[in-house]
């Protein structure tokens, strides 16, 4: 899901976390973050009701 596109730094943390805190209450799960690196920017995993993996990125 794209939820900090265009986003880097501390900006695009905030977003992220900002859509995991929308939607932990509909019953998605943080499994966690995968911290910038030097090719890619940070990428927050979660998990649905279901149990699938998917990144908020």
């Amino acid at each position: 899901m794209r939820a900090g596109a265009g986003l880097v730094g501390e900006e695009r943390l905030a977003a992220l976390e900002a859509e995991c805190a929308r939607l932990i209450p509909l019953g998605a799960v943080r499994v966690r973050l995968l911290p910038a690196d030097e090719e890619n920017e940070s990428t927050l995993v979660m998990q649905d009701v279901e149990g699938n993996e998917f990144c908020l990125d």
